[in-house]
């Protein structure tokens, strides 16, 4: 979940919304650049949208709906590779000879709360089988991060990670797992990239309300295979389509119906990164994921990885900005922007990862940081362990430089991402004192 900065605050910082064309910009490669938001940046009103799912949730996000708008990416010139790609999956003893993939076209959808609050957008392939014209499947495309938040997350977890210790290389060769956990769904954009990009990356995901978990799989496009019984067993099994389509990814992703405080206290794994977006439908960070004074801190602590354990946190940043007198504290004045309500959850994540309330666990050498995201008025969190430091300074050049080095070879030799990581690791670039 993300928000637009306001606009008085956007005077301040900056930004102001490009009015864009809906054709695509030569020289873009990343089909999820923020130059096309404003295919989907719509409501109700434009004549090109259409609702394709829509129900009341029992979990406390109000009408959840899914929107849906055209694409202009990708271009119809490049469809029959495409097909000729997903042609090649259905070559099994299971489909008769001659089955042919057709592609109908892509759209956005986006997962809104409340008729308002756009939770998470994705890009979709529609595309039939030519024995079943009136049969249409969804596939999201794992590659296109389209809101610039989860790029941010994706972005200086990946580094960070990398820096503490990890060896990204294997995972990415699917010689070694990354045991990666999501708390918060929607689309579930962000873990099928992760799980797209990254071979070896095996991926638990929480959600509380099933009523997103269904929107996700019937209207956006998730893998169906990846939802799981209580047991953590696949629910859906078998030779269909679907399972062909998704075969190679949908083994490693585990999506759960839970309420994330009780799936971390009684789960067993280790993680060696977790990342974190977890707003309702009134745009609230449930308290009890960021108060140490509730259990969900410390277990979570203990389920991370000791040597490099990782975690990211998105939040919202335009609360709770000035202190009671009206003056804005120096701290904050230095994470702007980032209000004092964002900070005690950045100091809560920080001592609950590295054990400085603890009086039973060890204290974990690392360190905290946080990123403002571009266009939007979002924060990046991230809280690791086994960061390296000059001397045990909290240099902030020095930790930046790390981060920035590590980025450049995790771009340049280890994954194929469609966005340049650098970007969004030097926005608003703040360590935690």
């Amino acid at each position: 979940m993300w928000r637009r900065p306001r606009p008085f605050l956007a005077a301040a910082l900056g930004f102001r919304r490009r009015r864009l064309f809906t054709a695509a910009r030569r020289g873009i490669t990343d089909e999820g650049d923020w130059y096309y938001s404003s295919e989907w940046w719509g409501n109700d009103s434009d004549i090109e949208s259409h609702c394709v799912f829509r129900g009341v949730s029992e979990k406390g996000n109000g009408v959840v709906s899914v929107l849906a708008y055209p694409s202009s990416t990708p271009s119809p010139t490049s469809w029959k590779s495409t097909e000729e790609q997903l042609q090649e999956k259905l070559c099994s003893p299971n489909y008769r000879a001659g089955e042919n993939f057709n592609i109908l076209g892509y759209q956005w959808r986006v997962l809104r709360f409340n008729d308002d609050t756009r939770q998470s957008t994705v890009k979709v392939m529609a595309a039939s089988l030519s024995s079943k014209p009136g049969s249409v499947f969804l596939m999201q495309q794992g590659h296109c991060l389209a809101v610039p938040y989860t790029k941010s997350m994706a972005s200086v977890g990946l580094a960070s990670l990398a820096c503490c210790g990890f060896d990204l290389s294997s995972a990415a060769r699917s010689e070694n797992p990354m045991r990666v956990l999501c708390i918060g769904h929607g689309g579930g954009s962000l873990p099928l990239f992760l799980a797209t990009t990254i071979e070896g990356a095996v991926i638990d995901i929480v959600e509380i309300d099933p009523l997103v978990i269904s929107a996700s799989v019937e209207a956006m496009g998730f893998p169906p295979f990846s939802v799981t019984y209580p047991s953590g067993k696949h629910i859906i099994s078998g030779n269909t389509v679907q399972d062909v389509l998704w075969r190679g990814i949908h083994e490693r992703l585990y999506l759960h119906e839970s309420d994330a405080e009780q799936f971390v206290l009684e789960n067993k794994k280790f993680f060696d990164i977790v990342f974190i977006d977890a707003y309702d439908g009134n745009d609230i960070f449930p308290h009890k994921l960021w108060n140490p004074d509730f259990p969900f801190l410390e277990a979570l602590a203990r389920r991370l990885h000791p040597g490099h354990g990782t975690v990211v946190v998105n939040l919202h940043s335009d609360v709770d900005i000035r202190d009671s007198d009206g003056s804005v504290s120096s701290f904050v004045q230095s994470t702007l922007p980032m209000g004092k309500y964002i900070s005690k959850v950045c100091s809560a994540y920080r001592d609950a990862v590295l054990g400085r309330r603890s009086c039973t666990r060890k204290r974990s050498p690392g360190l905290g940081f946080v990123v403002s995201v571009p266009s939007l008025y979002n924060t990046t969190l991230v809280a690791c362990r086994g960061f390296p430091m000059n001397r045990g300074s909290l240099d902030r050049d020095s930790v930046l430089n790390t981060l920035i080095s590590k980025s450049i070879v995790m771009e340049a030799h280890l994954l194929n991402l469609p966005f340049s990581c650098l970007k969004f690791i030097k926005s608003g670039f703040v360590v935690l004192d």
